[in-house]
C-alpha cells in the first residue's frame, strides 16, 4: 500500500514545488515592474516576501535597498543582514556587497579580514569588482599579507573583465615586481576558472 502512495505524494510534492516557483517568478517580475516606475515601496514590499521565502536574489537586492532607502529607511545594518544571507547562497553580488560593508564598517565593525573572506568568495566565482578590491587587498596589506603575485594575479582577471581601475593598476603594480614574479602571476590567473554558485 505504501508503494502506491509514494508516487502520487511525489507528484503532488513537484507539482507544489513548480506552482512555488512560478508564483515567486510571478512575484519577482511584478517587483522588477514596480522598480522601474518608481514605486520602491511596492517593490521592497514584495522583495522582502520573497527574500522571507529565502529567494537569495530578492535577499540581495532588498539589502541594495535598504543601502540606498528605497522603499525602505536606510539602514546598514539590515542591509547587511540582507547580504549575508544572500552571500551564504552563493550569489556573488551579495558577496561583494558584504565584504565592501565590512571594508567600510557600514552595519558592521570594519574588518579587513571579512572583506577579503567575502570577497575572495565572489572573486571565485569571477565577480570583477571582487578580484580588483581583492587584488588591492594583497597589494597593501589589509587583512592578508602582502603578496604582489597574488595582487597582480586578481588585477589581472578583473582587468581582463573591463574593470577601468584594474586596467590603470596592473601596469603600475608590475613596475615593481620581478619578472618571476609577474610570470607566476600570469601563470595563475591563466589557470583561474570561475567557480559556479552553490
Amino acid at each position: 500500500m505504501r508503494r502506491y502512495l509514494a508516487l502520487p505524494l511525489a507528484i503532488c510534492l513537484a507539482l507544489l514545488i513548480t506552482a512555488g516557483a512560478a508564483l515567486a517568478s510571478d512575484d519577482w517580475k511584478a517587483a522588477e515592474a514596480a522598480y522601474k516606475r518608481g514605486d520602491y515601496a511596492t517593490s521592497a514590499r514584495i522583495i522582502r516576501k520573497l527574500a522571507l521565502q529565502g529567494l537569495a536574489k530578492a535577499q540581495a537586492q532588498l539589502g541594495y535597498m535598504y543601502v540606498r532607502g528605497l522603499g525602505v529607511p536606510r539602514s546598514y545594518a539590515e542591509a547587511v543582514k540582507w547580504y549575508r544571507q544572500a552571500a551564504e547562497q552563493g550569489v556573488a553580488k551579495a558577496q561583494y556587497n558584504l565584504g565592501v560593508c565590512y571594508d567600510t564598517g557600514q552595519g558592521v565593525p570594519r574588518s579587513y579580514a571579512q572583506a577579503v573572506k567575502w570577497w575572495r568568495r565572489a572573486a571565485a566565482q569571477g565577480h570583477a569588482k571582487a578580484q580588483f578590491n581583492l587584488g588591492v587587498c594583497y597589494l597593501k596589506g589589509e587583512g592578508v599579507p602582502r603578496d604582489y603575485v597574488r595582487a597582480y594575479k586578481w588585477i589581472l582577471l578583473a582587468a581582463g573583465q573591463g574593470h577601468p581601475k584594474a586596467i590603470r593598476v596592473g601596469p603600475i603594480l608590475a613596475r615593481r615586481m620581478t619578472p618571476a614574479q609577474i610570470a607566476e602571476a600570469k601563470r595563475l590567473a591563466a589557470k583561474f576558472r570561475p567557480k559556479k554558485a552553490r
